[in-house]
């Protein structure tokens, strides 16, 4: 008689300020910890890799970074290793080469969703400290698989915004403070998972995505609707994710945001603008006072060398002033010197 499925699956998300929470959670674990975990953070694109050598000293259990074709094994801590996304299909560690989510690869939500629809019941996913909400629908579709959903308490975070975006899109089953995270982990993977749940279609999809499957115009439509927006790193079409939870956008090329990570980047170009329009306001200013100069000395040539200069400059600050009016417009909220 097979022996019932435990939850041996370990999915772990997390970005600012997540260094030190998996660094005692690492010091808690013991070396007969019968589960695999799996740890994603926002690591730039050319990190040294550092990580696994700082959690190895501080862990009874083998950490390294994931190797595309790597078998699973109980007892083992992989980390998403830079510019790629920590996938699990088919029981094997796939590292995915597809475009980024919520701007970054690797990203949280593809780890999350590709445990879900290889393991289901048997995993558990741990949202921890970090801005924005990466991770949020990852966690949804670990739930909604059977999966167990444990939480990082806000109060105790470094930064709160994703444990509680995870908190308001999914019935969470544990929120716990780091320094008990370790414990509970302990006491989770001894459980028995919850019986099969069928996947919903769409999660392959977005799996393969990551993993660097075309997506296209055709088979974007069977999930998601066209939409007003357009995406940040290709200028194509967003669409709107029918039923996603967080409410998300993805564009036919396969780059994949929430709302909250569109505003928040409409936000940074809003500033962005706004500092361009100050630096060519200034700009003006200067070369119109060096034109007046120019002519007060009779220089001729070089006070209408200026004064052009000073034409072409009033231009591009009308372009920038233009483009701010119309971020307004479309909803941006005015900063206390546009009022």
């Amino acid at each position: 008689m097979n022996s019932p499925a435990t939850r041996d699956i370990v999915v772990i998300g997390g970005s600012a300020g997540s260094g030190a929470v998996l660094k005692t959670l690492m010091q808690r674990l013991p070396a007969d910890l019968p589960a695999s975990l799996f740890v994603t953070t926002h690591i730039p694109a050319h990190s040294p890799g550092f990580l696994a050598e700082i959690l190895s000293s501080r862990s009874a259990l083998p950490v390294m970074q994931a190797v595309d074709g790597q078998p699973v094994e109980r007892g083992h801590v992989y980390l998403a290793a830079p510019d790629r996304h920590l996938l699990l299909i088919d029981g094997i560690i796939r590292l995915g080469l597809g475009p980024r989510e919520n701007m970054v690869r690797p990203a949280i939500d593809p780890l999350f969703r590709s445990a879900a629809l290889s393991f289901g019941p048997r995993v558990i996913g741990v949202i921890l400290t970090g801005m924005l909400n990466d991770g949020a629908a990852g966690l949804h579709a670990v739930k909604a698989c059977g999966g167990l959903a444990v939480v990082q308490n806000p109060v105790d975070a470094h930064a709160d915004q994703m444990p509680l975006a995870a908190l308001q899109t999914t019935e969470v089953d544990h929120v716990v403070a780091e320094a008990g995270l370790g414990d509970l982990l302990v006491e989770l993977v001894n459980g028995v998972a919850g019986p099969p749940v069928q996947p919903d279609e769409n999660l392959r999809l977005e799996v393969g995505i990551a993993a660097g499957s075309r997506l296209g115009s055709t088979r974007l439509l069977d999930i998601a609707n066209p939409s007003a927006l357009s995406c940040p790193d290709c200028h194509g079409v967003l669409s709107e994710v029918r039923g996603a939870v967080p409410l998300r956008y993805r564009c036919q090329i396969g780059h994949g945001y929430t709302a909250e990570t569109l505003a928040a980047h409409g936000v940074e170009v809003d500033e962005a603008i706004r500092v361009a329009m100050r630096v060519m306001e200034e700009r003006v200013t200067l070369v119109e006072r060096m034109a007046l100069d120019a002519r007060a000395s009779g220089r001729i040539a070089v006070a209408e060398l200026y004064e052009a200069r000073g034409q072409e400059y009033r231009r591009y600050a009308a372009t920038l002033r233009d483009a701010a009016v119309a971020s307004l417009r479309l909803g941006g909220a005015p900063h206390a010197q546009d009022v």
